[in-house]
């Protein structure tokens, strides 16, 4: 266990090692710092409200799968758990970090409801991903002989089809049967009762459809909020490119984002903005400029998580538990 920790942590700093490597090798770090310090306000300001904005349809929707299980919760409350658990993925390895926040406070606040609230959690971040994906596709579509980004095209592709497998696979009544095969080799890696309440939290949602639609409506909005957001920031240090390439730039990053190369995609994040905006004729200072005001947004998502998070330690009061 301690030599596999080891090896993690080795891995991600020669991931981060290797990203800031290449930044360090495409970007004046000074020409930089000038490029955000000349940034438009008005622009910053469109890219932090269309990031903010995205917060309350999402509240909205975790409420409707957690209905549809019966367990109720306060729209007001399922906000203050969305906005806490940005600030804890600041310090936790991506999203995943953030999303065990919320299952976490949400399963004390309804004990008993474990697999349930974890499924609701999980599933939306699958009907996150299958709605990136969807975007992605769209984002093909528009980018074939438009613009020279071909490696991210397969990229994505490949992301693809492998959310339309796990979606059968999760989803389908015929397989389920067929999943009991693989009971002996997780109970030997003595994952088999998680994995077994994740995919019963989440299978359960199939008798749903209309809450699954509804879900990805809103899913689907906030993502492309999401996506002029970037946009927005790469006007505001002047990057004049129009919003069809960050169809493509935009599914991708958040795909880039759940995997935990590095804390919080540092380094990673960048390398991709400078990586991808590069093949589009944009100066390798401005993409890098883009990315920091991509993670400045974040950051301003996670403050008011912080200060729910001094407050709630200040005044030592415990997680409220939730009307029956």
């Amino acid at each position: 266990m301690l030599r596999k920790r080891w090896v993690r942590i080795a891995g991600t700093a020669l991931v981060t090692g290797l990203a800031v490597a290449y930044l360090l090798w495409k970007v004046n770090l000074g020409k930089t710092a000038h490029t955000i310090a000349s940034a438009s306000i008005g622009w910053l300001a469109l890219s932090a409200f269309l990031t903010f904005v995205t917060v309350p349809p999402q509240a909205w929707r975790w409420r409707m799968l957690l209905a549809a299980r019966g367990i109720h919760e306060s729209f007001a409350w399922l906000n203050r758990a969305y906005f806490v658990s940005y600030a804890v993925g600041q310090v936790l390895p991506t999203g995943v970090g953030g999303d065990a926040s919320r299952i976490y406070e949400t399963s004390r606040r309804h004990p008993g409801f474990g697999s349930p609230v974890a499924g609701s959690v999980l599933l939306e971040r699958a009907i996150g991903g299958a709605v990136t994906l969807l975007l992605a596709g769209v984002g093909i579509v528009l980018a074939i002989g438009n613009y020279p980004i071909g490696p991210y095209l397969w990229i994505e592709l490949l992301f693809v089809v492998g959310t339309i497998f796990a979606g059968v696979v999760v989803f389908s009544a015929g397989l389920r049967r067929h999943l009991r095969r693989f009971v002996p080799l997780l109970q030997r890696m003595k994952v088999e009762r998680l994995v077994r309440a994740v995919y019963e939290g989440v299978h359960g949602y199939r008798y749903h459809t209309s809450t699954l639609l509804a879900v990805a409506a809103i899913t689907t909005g906030a993502q492309i909020s999401r996506i002029v957001a970037i946009w927005a920031g790469g006007r505001a240090v002047g990057v004049e490119v129009g919003i069809r390439p960050y169809i493509v730039l935009g599914p991708l990053l958040f795909l880039v984002m759940l995997v935990p190369f590095t804390i919080n995609g540092l380094g990673v994040r960048e390398a991709f903005f400078v990586s991808f905006l590069g093949r589009l004729g944009v100066d390798p200072d401005a993409a890098f400029a883009t990315g920091l005001i991509f993670f400045l947004m974040t950051l301003l998502l996670a403050l008011p998580g912080l200060v729910i998070i001094l407050w709630e330690g200040f005044r030592r009061a415990p997680v409220p538990v939730a009307d029956a």
